[in-house]
Parts: C-alpha cells; sequence; structure tokens
C-alpha cells in the first residue's frame, strides 16, 4: 500500500512540474501596445539544490551557496528553507507576484527565484512585482521583463491594498484619518487613466505608468495609522563611543517614535561595560571599543529622560567568529566550548559553518549557565535595566541530514547522558534508538537555563523576553529550542520571533503559528526584518498591518543600522507617530421651514 502511495504522490507532483513548467519555460508573449521598459538575462547556478547537486551550498540553509541565483520548484518543498542574507521572488503564470527575502513558500503552479549576493544585487536591480519572468531550459538562463503591464498591474493592485487596509482601520480606529493616503490613491488613478489613454505612444505609456506607482507607494507609506500601545521596536549593537554619539542616536530613534530600545550588551563574548563579573572570570572585562566609559548607563540615563525603555540584548551562548585570543571566553575555558559530533576528539572548540563560522558555549555544562546568570544579574543590579532580551537561546543551527552535523558531543554532555542512559551519545544513530532521548537531553538544557534566567528576572522586576524561532518544527530539530515548554510553563514574559522575509503572507502565517502554540500570558513583539534585508517602504507597511491584524503586543526592527531614513521618515509620519486625531466634525443643524413660518 505503502509503494502504490508514494507511486501516485510521485505522479502527482510531475503534473504539478509540468503545470507550472509548460509556462515558465515558454518564451514570454507580450501585447501589441505593451512597453518593455527592462530586459535582463543571467545564468541559473542550480534548480532544487542538494548535497549531491551543489556541494558549493551543501552547508547553508536551503542549499543555495555564495553569489548564487537559485530556481526552486514545488518539487523542492513547501519552503525554500533560506536564510536571511538573499532575496527572493515568488513567480506565478510567468509573473512575478511577490518579493519576498527568506524562506519563502514555493507556490504549487509556480517557482521561486533566490539569490544571494552578486546574484542578490542583480535580482534587486532587475525584478519587481509584475516582472514577466522566462526560463531558456537549454542554457539555464533567467530571462525577466519589466514592461508597463507590469507597473500597471503593480499599482492596481497597490491601490487595491491600499483601499483594504483604510477599510480594516476604518472599522478599529475612532477618528482614523483617510485623507492622505486616499489622496494618493486619486492621483494614481489618474495616472493610470493618463497612462491608457494613448497606448500608441509609449513614451506617455512609460511616464504615467510609473507615477502611479510612485503614487500608490505614497498610498502605502501613509495607510498606517498611530497606535499608543503597541511596542515600537529597534534592535542596535552600539557604535557610539561618546556621550555625545549616544544621545544623538536616541534623539534620532524618538523622533522616529521609537519607544523601546534593544541594546547588544552583551555579544561575540565580551561586554559594552566594565564588568566585574568578566573580570572575575579572568576574561576581557570590557569591549575595548567602549573601554574610555560606561556606554551602558548613558544609554539607560538618557532612554528614561525621553520616556523611552531599554532591554539587554544578550548572545546567551553564542561568542563570536574570531577562533580563541588572549583572554577571550574559551581561550580561558576552552572545555566551555559546543562541538559537533564529527569534532568530538578535537580538543578546539567547533565553529559553526552555517553561522559565519561562529563559536557556541555548551548549554550543557553547568559552568556556563552559572557565569552568563552571574553577568545577568549583575546586569540587573547594577544598571537596573527595563528589560532582557535573550538571543542565541539555542543550540548551533545544524543543517546536515545526519548525525555527523548535528551539536552537543563535549566530554561534558557525553560524560553526564552516559551517566543517565549508560549510552554515550557519540554511538547515537539519527532517528535510532536513544535518540529521541539525545534530543530531549540537549533541548532540556536550554530549557533550564531559560527557567532560571526568568526567575532571576522576576526576582529583580526586569521584564524578560527570549529571541526565538517562530518555525517549531525547525527549533526543535535544528537549534533544541524548545520555546512552546517556556510559554507553557511561563519561563518568560514574551517573546521576540525573528519574521526573515519580505513576505507579509509568509509573517502572516508564522505568526499566527506562534499565537496558536504559545501560552495565554505569552506577548508577542514581532521581530521584522525588512530594513536589514533592504526591502522597501511597502514591505514594512504590510509585516506591521499583518502583526497587527493577529493582535501582537508590537514590532521591532532589525536593525538601527539598517533602518536608514527612508524607512523612518516613513514610520514618523505614519505607524510610529503620534498625532491627535481631528474630532468629528459637528453636523450642521438645518433650518425648520417651519419654525421660520411661526417665527414670521
Amino acid at each position: 500500500m505503502k509503494k502504490k502511495y508514494l507511486t501516485t504522490a510521485a505522479i502527482i507532483l510531475s503534473l504539478t512540474q509540468c503545470a507550472y513548467a509548460s509556462d515558465i519555460y515558454e518564451p514570454v508573449k507580450f501585447s501589441r501596445q505593451e512597453v518593455v521598459f527592462l530586459n535582463a538575462s543571467r545564468k541559473t547556478d542550480i534548480t532544487d539544490p542538494s548535497p549531491q547537486n551543489n556541494a558549493q551550498g551543501s552547508i547553508f540553509p536551503g542549499g543555495r551557496g555564495p553569489n548564487q541565483l537559485v530556481i526552486y520548484t514545488p518539487a523542492f518543498g513547501e519552503r525554500t528553507n533560506t536564510n536571511e542574507y538573499g532575496t527572493e521572488a515568488i513567480v506565478q503564470n510567468n509573473i512575478v507576484t511577490i518579493i519576498s527575502g527568506a524562506n519563502s513558500f514555493i507556490p504549487p503552479d509556480g517557482i521561486v527565484i533566490s539569490g544571494h549576493g552578486n546574484a542578490k544585487l542583480w535580482m534587486n536591480k532587475n525584478i519587481t512585482i509584475g516582472t514577466k519572468v522566462y526560463i531558456d531550459k537549454e542554457t539555464n538562463t533567467l530571462n525577466v521583463y519589466t514592461t508597463s503591464e507590469s507597473y500597471m498591474f503593480e499599482a492596481e493592485n497597490k491601490i487595491a491594498e491600499t483601499k483594504s487596509m483604510m477599510d480594516y482601520y476604518k472599522g478599529k480606529i475612532p477618528c482614523y484619518n483617510t485623507k492622505v493616503p486616499t489622496k494618493h490613491i486619486n492621483t494614481a488613478q489618474e495616472y493610470l487613466k493618463k497612462a491608457r489613454k494613448d497606448l500608441e505612444d509609449q513614451e506617455r505609456v512609460k511616464k504615467y505608468s510609473k507615477l502611479a506607482v510612485d503614487e500608490t507607494n505614497l498610498a502605502l507609506g501613509t495607510v498606517l495609522p498611530y497606535i499608543q500601545e503597541e511596542t515600537k521596536g529597534v534592535w542596535i549593537r552600539p557604535t557610539q563611543t561618546n556621550e555625545t554619539q549616544i544621545i544623538s542616536a536616541l534623539d534620532k530613534m524618538h523622533e522616529t517614535g521609537i519607544d523601546n530600545v534593544f541594546l547588544e550588551t552583551f555579544y561575540h563574548g565580551k561586554t559594552i561595560f566594565p564588568s566585574k563579573t568578566m573580570r572575575d572570570y579572568g576574561f576581557i572585562i570590557q569591549n575595548e571599543q567602549f573601554a574610555t566609559f560606561d556606554p551602558l548607563k548613558i544609554w539607560i540615563t538618557e532612554a528614561h529622560k525621553r520616556n523611552m525603555k531599554v532591554h539587554i540584548w544578550f548572545q546567551s551562548f553564542y561568542v563570536g567568529n574570531t577562533p580563541p585570543y588572549a583572554k577571550s571566553i574559551l581561550a580561558v575555558h576552552p572545555e566551555w566550548g559546543n562541538k559537533t559530533k564529527e569534532n568530538y576528539k578535537n580538543p578546539a572548540p567547533t565553529s559553526s559553518k552555517s553561522e559565519h563560522n561562529g563559536y557556541f558555549l555548551d548549554p550543557a555544562n553547568p559552568k556556563v549557565q552559572e557565569f552568563l546568570l552571574k553577568l545577568l544579574e549583575e546586569i540587573m543590579c547594577t544598571y537596573k535595566p527595563d528589560g532582557i532580551n535573550l538571543d542565541y537561546i539555542r543550540y548551533p543551527q545544524a543543517v546536515s541530514k545526519n548525525e555527523a552535523g548535528s551539536w552537543g558531543y563535549t566530554p561534558y554532555a557525553r560524560n553526564d547522558f552516559k551517566d543517565m542512559y549508560k549510552t554515550d551519545p557519540v554511538n547515537l544513530k539519527l532517528n535510532g534508538n536513544m535518540w529521541d532521548k539525545w534530543e530531549e537531553y540537549r533541548r532540556e538544557q536550554i530549557t533550564n537555563f531559560v527557567a532560571k534566567a526568568g526567575t532571576l528576572g522576576r526576582n529583580h522586576g526586569v521584564y524578560m523576553t527570549t529571541v526565538i524561532f517562530p518555525d517549531i518544527e525547525s527549533a526543535l530539530n535544528t537549534k533544541q529550542q524548545d520555546w512552546r515548554t517556556w510559554s507553557k510553563r511561563d519561563f518568560v514574559d514574551g517573546f521576540t520571533p525573528l519574521f526573515l522575509t519580505y513576505d507579509p503572507k509568509t509573517v502572516a502565517e508564522m505568526m499566527d503559528d506562534v499565537m496558536k502554540i504559545k501560552g495565554g500570558k505569552t506577548d508577542i513583539f514581532a521581530g521584522i526584518f525588512v530594513t536589514f534585508m533592504g526591502g522597501s517602504n511597502e514591505d514594512l507597511v504590510r509585516q506591521i498591518h499583518e502583526t497587527r491584524k493577529l493582535k501582537s503586543n508590537g514590532v521591532i526592527l532589525f536593525d538601527y543600522a539598517h533602518t536608514t531614513e527612508k524607512y523612518t521618515k516613513m514610520l514618523s509620519e505614519s505607524a510610529f507617530k503620534y498625532t491627535k486625531p481631528e474630532p468629528p466634525k459637528p453636523e450642521k443643524k438645518k433650518k425648520s421651514f417651519w419654525k421660520f413660518w411661526e417665527k414670521n
């Protein structure tokens, strides 16, 4: 029966592939009046990558290697599984319908084009919503065409999208002001009429179809209302090296409307402040970049003057991608370093190839946990921050499909597991006997640390959040991150899930999954990566809107360095800027004819 089912499934899949292949591999047809504004071509590197056909990308999520242009078809699976360092275009019926960034859904009747590095730059330059696509199968060449119809398609979609958002907020926000977006919609519609008036005049079509898109972008950029109770945060790695620079950064954030600062305080194995705990352990006392002063004290003091909260962004088990050096954590305590199975005999710590060759600490080692908890307590007692945001609260990402690429095979963990189950985990096979116990053991190490950190936070009145990966299966199986348990047991106050994509539909689905799985007391602050990935203002608007529809507690932008003026200007004029709503105008009383008659 099983064989018959698999055969049937294979037939269905092949038919699905034929459905998209008949479109995507056929030359693009243009209407007689259609004006081609842009035509570009580039060879694809691989279709549906795997370790067998694309060794270059085998260590990276989704199998997409550096600078590669990859095509994903339904045969690959439900998603591309890629990381946030690329761009993706979802194609249906030869037309780009969505620009995404990472881990995109692969449509059953289409494909996903995915690019990294220079391939990403090529895509950003040559592909937009509405772009027509054709793949020359014989030469593996991707041909893209942006036409007048592309722009009109984009403009019409954005008009409908803006109107839908306006209707949503009209029913939710008292005195919601629609004047500005409505004005831009009306102007866009006038431009579309002018573009269609004389389709033989190519310059006219080109001019007005492009202007229509520009106006719809302005409409989307002004459609979001301000919601007072919503957290408006940003993650920031501090580069400011004096008080004046810190004040300037906080002033800019405050002007944008940001009210919660997630300040990276312990990262790459160093603290930004002079730490007694680091000194006691024989580590570098303070990140050398800030050695002349205590920036954390200034950040918190100045933020509070502006009624802004500061959360300590804390890289729990990650200590940077530089090999151990004098007085670094892993130089002083090399036995604290995490290891893969294939490197368990090597006394040196293992670096994670799929995560910038980064080094991680062993969550199973009680001395590691003790150190991190002491560091957290020092921050809470000395600086009294508003919150702690635990990041890298997991094992390194296991990309390999076999146990050799999985993590946690340190001397301490192996001996501890052996004491419990009389088995050395290095002898276990993936999905074999006892493998579930080994998975459970590693997840419990992370969970136990979260429980201790949560208790510490409650004891000191500090709001505790953790960075999580929203796909629960991926979090459990590739990172040993069991955030469902943390929430159900109320170990933390909130989650900051990472949405590594441009695509609002993906954000909505992932966030909905988190909402359904988490406990009722756990707050959710959507971690939005649009600015980091170089997405458009409209992408940012869409994602904020989707998180609001799902009743999130707010959004956090990743990150301050990439949240440039084009984003802050838009946010400060809409979603992040409080403006007193205009009271409804009183209705003019109509003069009564009969009163007039009686009076006279």
